[in-house]
């Protein structure tokens, strides 16, 4: 079956819309839950939302896909990859904007290309070169410190935001191979199955490990039910979206499509969170999505 050329697009531009607004649902919850516990509500309240959607998808197919052992070991690898991704974005958070800890994410498609360069030996061209150091360059001025005496505050919110991108490329990576490898007659059946996959294993993951190590933790968020079930939806929802677009094209690509998220966050930042990026802010951001366009444009 042939799809439009073009549907990945549209499920890259939900996704990326649903997942800001995910985010701002998790960074809200930070102070009253730590890092752990607001990463940990996008997956056990995202759980019940993945599991409809694949009870519904199954009525639809009337058969689902049956997973094989390189479907679960890429899935798992892409689940534990993005809750490594998640806990670093929301450390960031704590300590830099909302929005420029979104750019700082989106250096992903740069860092796929350097891993390819690096551990496959494939060559860099001036293209590959020039956007990485225009999308370099717009990390630097992000991070470089606002005023004296605060350095140590600038970089290590830099390292982190640019580590859980590294993070998030491992996942794209994971869950694409997670897909591809069920070889489903539809791609919509195997995009959902993976997720429901991957939202068992990394609820499963951090509820044992919150459960032995700060189980008062799990505790506040069984509390505070009402805002992390918002976040989880939303988390489900972007998922899915993101799911069905690397079922349907190289997650290159729609990672590079999902820089829109740095201008829908910049959006959301200043409504929600009274954040107004400064003069060098925007210009760092602008320089990465340039840097991330050249990139796969050259």
């Amino acid at each position: 079956m042939t799809y439009p050329s073009w549907l990945w697009v549209v499920f890259t531009l939900i996704a990326a819309t649903a997942q800001t607004f995910r985010n701002a649902a998790q960074r809200s919850l930070i102070d009253q839950l730590g890092t752990v516990g607001a990463t940990h509500i996008r997956f056990l309240f995202g759980l019940p939302f993945g599991l409809l959607s694949l009870a519904a998808g199954a009525l639809v197919w009337g058969e689902l896909p049956r997973p094989n052992t390189e479907s679960l070991l890429w899935t798992v690898f892409g689940a534990l990859s993005q809750i490594t991704a998640t806990a670093l974005m929301l450390a960031a958070m704590r300590e830099r904007s909302f929005v420029v800890t979104t750019a700082y994410t989106h250096t992903e498609p740069v860092q796929i290309a350097l891993f390819a360069a690096i551990f496959l030996s494939e060559p860099v061209s001036l293209s590959l070169a020039v956007a990485v150091v225009v999308a370099c360059a717009g990390v630097l001025l992000l991070s470089w410190p606002s005023r004296a005496g605060t350095e140590i505050y600038s970089w290590r919110p830099a390292c982190l935001g640019v580590a859980s991108g590294t993070f998030f490329a491992l996942t794209a990576v994971g869950f694409r191979g997670g897909i591809t490898a069920l070889e489903a007659d539809h791609f919509s059946s195997a995009a959902i199955l993976t997720l429901a996959i991957a939202l068992t294993v990394q609820t499963a993951c951090l509820s044992v490990w919150l459960l032995w190590r700060e189980p008062m933790v799990l505790q506040a968020i069984l509390n505070a039910w009402r805002p992390s079930l918002a976040a989880g939806f939303l988390g489900a929802f972007a998922s899915t979206n993101w799911f069905l677009a690397f079922a349907l094209t190289n997650p290159a690509r729609v990672r590079t499509l999902g820089v829109v998220e740095i201008v829908i966050a910049g959006l959301v930042s200043r409504r929600l969170f009274a954040q107004t990026p400064g003069i060098r802010d925007v210009l760092g951001m602008v320089l990465v999505s340039i840097g991330i366009v050249l990139l796969f444009n050259g």
